[in-house]
């Protein structure tokens, strides 16, 4: 990504860049709550943490990016070595935990950026978490901050608390735990003069109760979307050796193996709303048939992350050209 950086500062080279990556010929845009987004590939948070590569991103040609997970004090994250590939499972197991910069330098950027873009620009997501040090029973401060210092900056935000790599922090997908704040963050976005779409972010490895009850409170509340799924820390069915998967340890898993669950929730959660809740899709997004498999489940917009590593710059050309 520096690389990308240092070359798009030469115009002519940036032309060509765009030129090579970036999707061409019919309109691919797509509104999805309110917001037109130039194509319905974005992608996922957790690359782009600390809104650094904007520009660049542009360039390879997504439709939206998702910066974050943000909190609202800068962390270092988990002890290193926290990040681990699978190539014969084209996935990964990162155990992050939440490494940013804080929401304050991160919306400086995203404020700078859109300057710049003015109009041209790709949507920006922001997902928003807590830090580390913070109670579970203070979450929603958390929240609350990172939601009013990015409202003026981010086109949408998502509430992550389905990462496993914060102790804790599933504990607040519980329905009254959640209800809080996401209620707070609902009646705080009313108070402003321009309201901007609040998702969900869940994790694949829910029960089917628990699922249900987010889905009802979700409904309840009015939230305008969902995101399915965040990493999983389940570990069935991988073709790396369990020597080497019980040698890595804890995170959380990403890209092919996650395929199936990943459909298999946005086509149940799809089903049970009417397609009245739209679906951001994540989870083993490889190529164009991977990315038709979930729209044709009932997904609005999907995300690519474990995908983009493995296939490298050319995967949203890729992607929208079948």
């Amino acid at each position: 990504m520096n690389k990308l950086r240092f070359f798009c500062r030469f115009p002519l080279l940036k032309k060509y860049l765009k030129k090579t990556f970036a999707p061409s010929g019919k309109s691919l845009s797509k509104e999805v709550f309110g917001i037109s987004f130039p194509n319905p590939v974005g992608l996922a948070a957790g690359f782009d943490k600390n809104a650094k590569y904007l520009h660049e991103l542009e360039i390879l040609g997504f439709g939206f990016v998702e910066i974050g997970t943000v909190t609202p004090l800068p962390q270092e994250g988990n002890p290193r070595p926290r990040l681990f590939r699978l190539p014969k499972d084209k996935a990964i197991i990162n155990r992050m935990g939440f490494n940013n910069e804080g929401v304050k330098v991160a919306a400086i950027r995203v404020r700078e950026y859109k300057r710049q873009a003015k109009r041209n620009g790709i949507i920006i997501g922001g997902n928003i978490g807590k830090n580390k040090i913070t109670p579970n029973e203070e979450a929603w401060k958390d929240y609350e901050i990172c939601f009013n210092e990015l409202h003026d900056a981010v086109d949408y935000f998502v509430v992550n608390v389905s990462s496993p790599n914060t102790p804790g922090l599933r504990d607040l997908q519980q329905k009254d735990s959640l209800g809080k704040i996401l209620t707070h963050l609902q009646r705080i976005n009313q108070t402003k003069e321009i309201q901007k779409p609040l998702l969900l972010k869940i994790s694949p490895d829910l029960s089917q109760h628990d699922l249900d009850d987010i889905i009802d409170l979700v409904m309840e509340i009015k939230l305008d979307g969902l995101v399915a799924a965040n990493t999983t820390i389940n570990r069935n069915n991988l073709t790396t050796p369990g020597e080497e998967i019980n040698k890595i340890g804890a995170g959380g898993l990403s890209g092919k193996p996650l395929r199936e669950e990943s459909n298999r929730i946005t086509e149940y959660i799809y089903q049970r709303t009417g397609g009245s809740i739209p679906i951001i899709s994540s989870g083993g997004i490889f190529s164009a048939s991977d990315a038709k498999e979930k729209i044709e489940k009932g997904a609005s917009l999907i995300q690519v992350w474990t995908g983009f590593i493995y296939e490298g710059p050319g995967i949203v050309k890729k992607i929208l050209k079948n």
